[in-house]
């Protein structure tokens, strides 16, 4: 293989490459099929990296769509073989993959920085340790190509690996790219903007050191007459809330007058950036109330007005169609779905505007589009200032009902929405008020000849059966006839909304539904559904979720029903079986490339459990005369843990007593070992399980082994689910670290350790109360590996620096002497 100084293409290889690129822009199906296949077998060579890079960076001669093409393979390249390639090879690509970087055309200045990017995402700043000298180097030229291919180049970087950078890196950076506000090239401006913000985003107290020089210039921006600018400077405006909120506090009010002016901008795209600033705004309460207050009477307006549709809006949504509930649906118009959880999360509640300024002049507007958002503004108010709005309501809820039958049908279907929201109030006013009207409008919106407002009368109709529970029993003949007739009438999408609706009727009437005419009412059309769906229609999976909940609520009246389900669900467990081993054994056969959809199985799987709790002893025969129970111990060792594990959670949830350690124990630690194998799938379930694992690793005199696999168990939640365990930290971390500071050095305890870094990062303030608790427990690593050392180190000099020198040397002079030693020596502190 020729050294990095020697090389030079092979003028015949070179054209076939070039040939090769050219062939593959080909629209003929079997020319880009072998053109890919060509590739494939040239990327095992690492020598046509080489090529590559030499197209994109030398051939100025060759069209620009080739060198870009050429560019967009070396990075697909590089993301692939990039850990196996030879170090000469990345070096060469390393050094290369400049030459190209103030190239006149800004496709081949954009291609260069993904190139980049894509190195530096693999290797980092460590190991390459020139990219960012070099970057800040071509910072100082006058040559404008290159001051936008290197600031493009770190603007993606940033983007994709800011964490990644250390504060003296970001120190290096940041400077030259601040200067760049006040560049006269609008493109520069917004690029410094853009990186400092994919700095911000990640790393909040990057800038500290440069704040002030950093806000001066930003400000500076304020009357800039470049749209992307005005973006820029709207998000980082949004970020400084949530950093640097005490430094930007005195110019708030300056501040939130210009939020208000760039929410009424033209541009679209800066005006909803804006409008994340108010989000971010309400976040801090306090600030909030002293600075919005008297800003309000001019804000709601605005809000609410940047809530009309647009033109653009009413055609896309086809807002002059009113009746199509005749027409059948595209397989397009229907969206993914996804099973209901049996968890619920937390709701919170609170009050930061405490009189609201109600839209009236909107919701009286002659214009269909400006009463609608009137509408659905209230709405979206609902949650946060109910206190506010209940002194309104018995004005407002009367209104809002006869709005149901306003002649548009955006107007009604958002209506339906709204009046979810205030369902709660309605259900604990005496009947004769509100509730009989709104249960009754709201059937009669269920058969709307619209389909949009059958979804949203639908949808709502399920919210006020959770709130009415069992209030809606003397209501229940007219409530089924209109299910009943709404199965009759609605098209594809809309049963799947009907389903649910079903569903949560029957939760929330539970027995009440089992009178003999109810079943037969209600089971009709189910079973019609059931007889006319074939076995790989996924339809079937909200039927089968809706049968669930009917099942448990008619228990044994159930029985006449549930032979034919029983057997259909028994075949659709045992047909996804023998398709996943058909896939298993025939994987390398195309023509068996897609593996079954499981959903089948799932859902199969969900009804039997329902059937078995609602009919006990009754459905002894069925299993008897089945091969049930041969398929569980087959679905038991299914090794992706997907068909059964939402089954098994909520019963290890139910045995998290540390009264009965042992059996607690094995839970904790199944927990953890699921949790392992399911990622992101644990999520719905950090409701059900945090409160009860966080007890128990609270307890005072725990089992030792017991509290170890707790906090192992919690830990393992972070890799996949920190976001919703990190607001918990402070609630265990003491305790957490007190149990895993004395275990050896293993696999369990970096899984650990790793998730409990990412949880922190997530949420430093839940370890700064027991910090010195953390320190003990990261000293207790003889040999972390590498990343997690890196990830330790990151964590404790970013304590080191929020808090300053003097005040860290204080803190650490109270540790004992051993720990002070190990801190030093391992983490240079």
């Amino acid at each position: 293989m020729a050294t990095n100084e020697e090389w030079r293409p092979m003028n015949e290889e070179l054209q076939q490459v070039i040939l090769l690129l050219q062939h593959s822009q080909s629209p003929d199906t079997q020319t880009q099929s072998q053109v890919q296949q060509r590739l494939d077998q040239l990327n095992t060579h690492p020598e046509f990296c080489r090529y590559l890079v030499y197209i994109l960076g030398e051939l100025r001669d060759q069209p620009v769509a080739l060198r870009a093409l050429s560019g967009l393979l070396l990075k697909n390249t590089i993301r692939n073989n990039w850990g196996i390639m030879p170090i000469e090879i990345q070096q060469y690509l390393k050094s290369k993959s400049f030459v190209a970087i103030a190239d006149e055309s800004p496709l081949i200045r954009a291609t260069v920085g993904i190139i980049i990017t894509t190195i530096f995402n693999y290797d980092g700043p460590a190991n390459w340790r020139e990219i960012l000298p070099t970057l800040s180097h071509f910072l100082d030229s006058q040559d404008y190509n290159m001051l936008e291919g290197a600031l493009g180049a770190l603007q993606k970087m940033c983007e994709d690996s800011a964490d990644r950078l250390n504060q003296q890196e970001i120190n290096s950076i940041v400077p030259k790219i601040v200067s760049f506000f006040r560049s006269g090239y609008a493109k520069l401006r917004s690029l410094a903007v853009n990186t400092i913000n994919c700095i911000l985003l990640v790393q909040n107290d990057a800038i500290t050191d440069y704040l002030n020089e950093f806000l001066t210039h930003l400000f500076s921006l304020a009357n800039d007459t470049d749209a992307e600018v005005q973006r820029q400077l709207c998000r980082s405006l949004t970020l400084l809330l949530e950093s640097y909120m005490d430094k930007i506090a005195p110019q708030l009010s300056n501040i939130s007058e210009f939020m208000l002016m760039r929410t009424q901008d033209e541009n679209e795209e800066t005006a909803l950036e804006a409008c994340e600033f108010w989000l971010a705004f309400a976040e801090s309460p306090q600030h909030c109330k002293e600075v919005l207050e008297p800003l309000l009477a001019r804000l709601l307006p605005v809000l609410v007005k940047c809530m009309r549709y647009s033109p653009n809006d009413i055609i896309m949504l086809k807002a002059d169609v009113e009746d199509d509930a005749n027409v059948p649906d595209r397989p397009e118009d229907i969206k993914p779905r996804f099973h209901r959880s049996k968890a619920q999360g937390l709701k919170t509640e609170g009050d930061h505007v405490s009189h609201p300024h109600l839209p009236q002049d909107t919701l009286f507007h002659d214009r269909w589009e400006i009463k609608e958002s009137g509408i659905l503004a209230l709405g979206a108010v609902a949650e946060g200032c109910m206190n506010g709005m209940q002194p309104h309501l018995p004005e407002l809820i009367p209104y809002l009902i006869n709005s149901l039958k306003d002649r548009k049908a955006l107007v009604r279907s958002i209506t339906c929405w709204t009046l979810s929201r205030y369902c709660h109030y309605v259900v604990q006013q005496p009947h004769e008020f509100f509730f009989q009207r709104l249960l009754r409008e709201l059937l009669e919106r269920i058969l709307d000849n619209n389909k949009r407002v059958q979804e949203a009368a639908c949808s709502a109709f399920a919210t006020f059966e959770e709130e009415a529970c069992n209030e809606l029993v003397p209501y229940l003949p007219e409530v089924l006839s209109t299910l009943v007739e709404a199965f009759k009438r609605y098209q594809a999408k809309n049963l799947l909304i009907l389903y649910d609706a079903v569903g949560t009727l029957a939760d929330s009437v539970g027995m009440n539904l089992a009178e003999p005419e109810y079943v037969e009412m209600i089971m009709a059309p189910l079973m019609n559904k059931w007889s006319v769906l074939k076995d790989d229609d996924k339809e079937l999976f909200p039927l089968l979720e809706c049968l669930s909940s009917v099942a448990t609520a008619l228990h044994t009246h159930f029985l006449p029903y549930c032979e034919p389900v029983f057997q259909r669900c028994t075949q659709l467990i045992q047909n996804t079986l023998q398709q996943s081993a058909l896939a298993a054994a025939t994987g390398t056969n195309p023509s068996y490339t897609d593996h079954p959809d499981k959903d089948f199985l799932i859902v199969s799987l969900d009804l039997l459990s329902e059937l078995a709790e609602a009919l006990r002893e009754n459905i002894e025969p069925l299993v008897a005369q089945s091969k049930l129970v041969e398929l569980l111990y087959i679905c038991s060792n299914d090794p992706t843990h997907e068909p059964y594990v939402h089954l098994f959670i909520p019963i290890l949830a139910h045995n998290l007593n540390p009264e009965q350690v042992s059996v607690c124990n094995n839970s904790i630690w199944a927990m953890g070992e699921i949790s392992l194998k399911m990622g992101a799938e644990m999520k719905q379930f950090m409701p059900l399980l945090l409160p009860p694992l966080i007890g128990v690793m609270n307890r005072d005199k725990g089992p030792k082994t017991l509290l170890e696999n707790t906090a192992i168990t919690l830990g393992r939640f972070g890799l996949h689910c920190s976001q919703e365990v990190a607001p918990f930290l402070s609630d265990f971390i003491r305790a957490w670290c007190l149990a895993l500071r004395n275990i050896r050095d293993n696999e369990e305890k970096d899984s650990a350790f790793r998730g409990l870094c990412y949880m922190i990062n997530m949420n430093p303030q839940g370890v700064a109360t027991h910090f010195i608790f953390l320190c003990d427990a990261i000293a207790s690593w003889n040999n972390p590996s590498d990343d997690l050392k890196y990830m330790f180190h990151r964590i404790l000099h970013a304590f080191k620096t929020q808090v300053g020198d003097t005040n860290w040397n204080t803190f650490v002079g109270q540790f004992p002497q051993p720990l002070r030693q190990r801190l030093a020596q391992q983490y240079e502190l």
